[in-house]
């Protein structure tokens, strides 16, 4: 019987080769199937094959666990079979995870580790250890067990260590980075995993560093979150280009690697040909091999140590995957095209505090089209829901969603401060839309939505629906970096009604702020609630008390954030303390900056409220020809905001938008939240200072706005 067996094994490979897997499967369960009985191990392997398959092509991941199961209770009886019984426990932890069963998965992984504590294997024993003990990280993580996850992942650095195996170590290294990111108990905690990570990969040859290309961006990308996170903009401009140069770098590499086989299977296809003469084909022959070296070079060993792997049922080659760690651990954080977007996004994040909107705009748009085009292979279409998702594509599904409502909320936040108002109206009704298809994946997206209704309110004028948007935004999330700001955005709209019952209401919530301003991690709360604060007591002719606030909220901004917006609007309200305080030679410096930043950004309101103060102080100084050159310009760009915003309230999605109710949808059970938030994806926050807008009293009527927000607060609600 093993003749037969072999043969229906080597059939099972042919058709798999032929892409017919239904036919492969068919040959494997012939074996298993059948009423002759095969021996226990033929049967085992048999069932490990058809569960690989099955995971690999299909979203049949019960079918394989049913497989795997069987092939568990059969090698119990089997006293040897080290190998068969480490894949099995893995393949089987993998199912697990997949159908969300997490007890299940650590009882079997930790099966698998009491199995190799009491195994002599050497090398592979050890891989499969730190196999294991990645897997179970990884639903400690689900769990919410950092602690119980960062253990895990030492114990696999620590046996790394003892194989001497440097990448390995980098693996669990930057895991460990990864868990403390999420958890963020102190800031040392955290600069300590980094400093870890990056005397490990100093320790890596070169030229072996640069094959590692998964572990470079995985580093690179826990490097960037954890700077932007500390607001530290000027060191983390080194790693976002990076991560840059190697994307292209990597692009240029597969194209390469395209058109070298398109040229590769032509040459196949005329050899194949029988009336070839002898110089021809030899002259074939040997293009061939070359066409076949210049592939090989430029491919290295990725066909060999990648096997294909598939999500769902959209098929992923070699050319897809980032593998962070070899074999039989296969560590792969995001898919490629995951990662190249998450890069574009991570250049939109770090450039849209500067101003450089065409940028931010080229990779948003960029971004979008990969993440599309992604859902579209894992047939997220238009009208699905995610009731009618496999729970096994809940994951990859997560990631890609996530990553398209960060990139329409910075597209969002781009169009608002370009006083765009009817495409960030598209955009917000998008993100809105996408949240009720998908309520409990994006989850996290909630708050953001209601922030961005409130943002949207408050640049149209409509202060009292911002602030209810603001303080529901605040009342969904549960993190207090998220719920401080919020606070300051409401109180920014009260203090822009005017009166005095709202100005109380502004200091309200502007006061525990305060209170905790030096809490924070960075100092994009310190400095909004700085400038908030400055604008208050303004308005109450603090004029003193203001200007020292502003002055020390100005140079922290411009000292850490480079956020050119929040500077400007500094600029501008410290300006217009000048003009009350009878300074004109230090109002005129400070305001003409200000209109040259506000400028750059297409900051209409900020450029009207600079133009207003600077009429008002011609008018003082008794300038006539300047005061009515700038009234020119100003009652230009009155009129250009008006018709802007006449626009935008016209637009059917405008009263929907700012009116007062939230957005709701129907959520899943809380085992399926706790699935679908744990992805790698939602782990780690990108942390962006926000830029926030205020408005005052001039000679002119001008509008108010409240800008550019953060693409990376999305902080999960506990469920």
């Amino acid at each position: 019987m093993d003749a037969v067996a072999e043969g229906l094994w080597g059939l099972a490979d042919y058709e798999e080769k032929k892409g017919e897997v239904g036919k492969a499967v068919k040959c494997l369960e012939a074996i298993c199937q059948s009423q002759v009985s095969f021996l226990p191990i033929i049967e085992i392997k048999t069932r490990l094959r058809i569960a690989t398959l099955l995971l690999n092509h299909s979203n049949n991941v019960n079918h394989a666990k049913s497989h795997l199961e069987r092939s568990q209770l059969l090698l119990k009886s089997i006293p040897s079979c080290f190998e068969l019984k480490c894949r099995a426990y893995s393949l089987l932890s993998q199912c697990y995870q997949l159908v969300g069963a997490i007890p299940s998965q650590k009882q079997i992984l930790n099966k698998g580790l009491e199995l190799i504590s009491t195994s002599e294997d050497g090398f592979s024993g050890r891989l499969w250890y730190c196999n294991f003990n990645s897997q179970l990280a990884n639903a400690l993580t689900i769990e919410g067990d950092h602690h119980g996850s960062i253990s895990a992942l030492d114990n696999g650095l620590m046996c790394a260590t003892q194989m001497c195996y440097p990448e390995l170590q980098m693996f669990f290294a930057t895991s460990i980075l990864h868990v403390h990111l999420m958890q963020w108990e102190n800031e040392s905690s955290v600069r300590d995993a980094l400093n870890r990570c990056n005397v490990i990969w100093e320790s890596i040859e070169l030229e072996k560093r640069q094959q590692c290309l998964g572990l470079l961006f995985y580093n690179e990308l826990l490097h960037v979150f954890y700077l932007l996170r500390i607001c530290d903009y000027k060191n983390a401009g080194q790693h976002v280009d990076k991560l840059d140069a190697a994307m292209k770098s990597d692009l240029q590499r597969r194209q390469q690697i395209n058109e070298l086989s398109k040229e590769l299977d032509a040459v196949n296809e005329s050899l194949s040909r029988s009336d070839l003469n002898y110089r021809d084909r030899s002259a074939l022959s040997a293009k061939q091999a070359h066409l076949e070296e210049q592939l090989s070079n430029l491919t290295g060993n990725d066909k060999e140590l990648s096997e294909p792997i598939y999500f769902g049922s959209a098929r992923r080659t070699w050319e897809d995957k980032l593998e962070l760690a070899p074999p039989p651990v296969d560590g792969e954080w995001l898919p490629k095209g995951a990662i190249y977007a998450l890069i574009d996004l991570t250049v939109t994040v770090f450039n849209r505090p500067k101003g450089l909107f065409k940028e931010c705009l080229k990779r948003i748009q960029s971004g979008l089209q990969t993440v599309q085009e992604e859902l579209k292979k894992y047939g997220i279409l238009d009208g699905m829901r995610e009731v009618d998702l496999q729970h096994s594509a809940i994951w990859i599904a997560s990631v890609y969603l996530m990553l398209l409502m960060h990139f329409l909320e910075n597209k969002v936040a781009v169009d608002l401060t370009r006083s765009e108002f009817v495409e960030a109206q598209e955009g917000l009704v998008q993100m809105r839309n996408w949240y009720i298809r998908f309520p409990t994946i994006l989850q996290a997206s909630e708050c953001v939505i209601e922030m961005l209704r409130g943002q949207y309110a408050h640049c149209v004028g409509c202060y009292d629906e911002a602030n209810y948007h603001f303080l529901e935004a605040s009342r969904l999330s549960e993190n207090k970096s998220m719920q401080a700001m919020c606070f300051v955005y409401a109180a920014i709209s009260y203090i822009c009604m005017g009166d005095a019952e709202s100005s109380a209401k502004a200091l309200d919530l502007i006061g525990p702020v305060l209170g905790v301003m030096d809490s924070f991690t960075g100092v994009r709360e310190k400095t909004s609630v700085l400038l908030a604060h400055g604008f208050l007591l303004m308005r109450q002719q603090n004029l003193q008390e203001a200007r020292n606030r502003l002055a020390f909220g100005l140079q922290t901004t411009h000292n850490t954030l480079g956020n050119l917006q929040l500077v400007s609007q500094y600029l501008t309200v410290l300006g217009n303390l000048g003009l009350a305080l009878r300074d004109t030679v230090q109002a005129r410096e400070i305001l003409r900056s200000s209109l040259t930043l506000a400028k750059k950004l297409n900051d209409i309101p900020t450029q009207i409220w600079v133009l207003s103060n600077l009429t008002a102080m011609y008018q003082q100084l008794g300038e006539k020809g300047s005061e009515m050159k700038n009234l020119d310009y100003q009652t230009k760009k009155v009129e250009d905001l008006q018709k802007r915003m006449s626009s935008a309230c016209l637009s059917s999605h405008h009263v929907e938008l700012i009116a007062k109710v939230k957005s709701e949808a129907h959520q899943l059970s809380e085992t399926d939240i706790k699935r679908a938030i744990s992805g790698p994806s939602m782990r780690v926050d990108l942390d962006i200072p926000e830029s926030i807008g205020l408005s005052v009293t001039s000679p002119m009527a001008s509008s108010s706005r409240l800008m550019d927000i953060d693409m990376g607060r999305l902080r999960k609600r506990k469920a």
